[in-house]
């Protein structure tokens, strides 16, 4: 996390000092990023760099949090499916936004994939950051949807949670990548990549029908 220098620095500073990050993080990979060229583009001190950050994994773990708290506070403020119109629609239109998301906003994508996808010397530490604050949001659409009637209460909220978040994270990117062919280190580069945005709706289709199929309260109970 970074000191508290950096939180007390003006907010215009701050500002530049991060935009200048993800984009160098998102030009280069973490090996090849370098403090010095982002000191020198954010017009400050190494020396200043290093009150505000222990080093560059402080720096670049900061970005990820950061970045995947931006896909939230996007998805929040994007117009979604009203909540009357059931948990499993929302669902299905949160996959759909989180993909324009990533369409949009193509430097803080990177730095998500890179952390997902790259060859980080420890990238267990930030993909548990990006999971997280993953689980944290998916908590809270599931206790709408038990509350809604949408989701079985006799479930375990947190085991609900735990279960879209798994299925909804790294695993079904995976998952994608191989069905249109596309080897995940590439989401981690700069240039974007063509997709084939008609079979990953197929995908997300069809896993949202799975999901309700295994977790919607309106199927009888299983025979004991």
């Amino acid at each position: 996390m970074p000191n508290q220098t950096f939180f007390n620095l003006p907010e215009n500073k701050r500002k530049k000092l991060t935009e200048v990050a993800i984009a160098e993080f998102a030009t280069h990979d973490y090996t090849n990023a370098s403090i010095s060229r982002i000191v020198v583009d954010a017009k400050i001190a190494k020396g200043s760099f290093y009150q505000y950050f222990q080093d560059k994994k402080d720096l670049y773990l900061h970005l990820v949090e950061l970045a995947s708290q931006e896909r939230i506070t996007f998805l929040r403020s994007t117009d979604p499916p009203k909540p009357q119109q059931g948990f499993f629609r929302y669902l299905r239109w949160l996959l759909g936004a989180s993909a324009q998301f990533d369409l949009a906003h193509p430097k803080i994508s990177r730095i998500i994939n890179g952390a997902v996808y790259g060859n980080l010397p420890f990238r267990d530490e930030a993909v548990k950051r990006t999971k997280e604050i993953s689980l944290d949001y998916t908590k809270q659409l599931v206790s709408q949807g038990i509350a809604q009637g949408d989701i079985n209460s006799d479930i375990s909220p947190d085991l609900a949670a735990y279960v879209i978040s798994t299925l909804l994270g790294n695993e079904l990117g995976n998952f994608i990548l191989k069905q249109i062919n596309i080897d995940p280190q590439k989401l981690a580069e700069e240039k974007p990549l063509e997709v084939d945005m008609q079979l990953i709706d197929k995908v997300f289709d069809d896993l949202v029908r799975v999901i309700e199929t295994g977790m919607s309260s309106k199927l009888d109970a299983p025979s004991q």
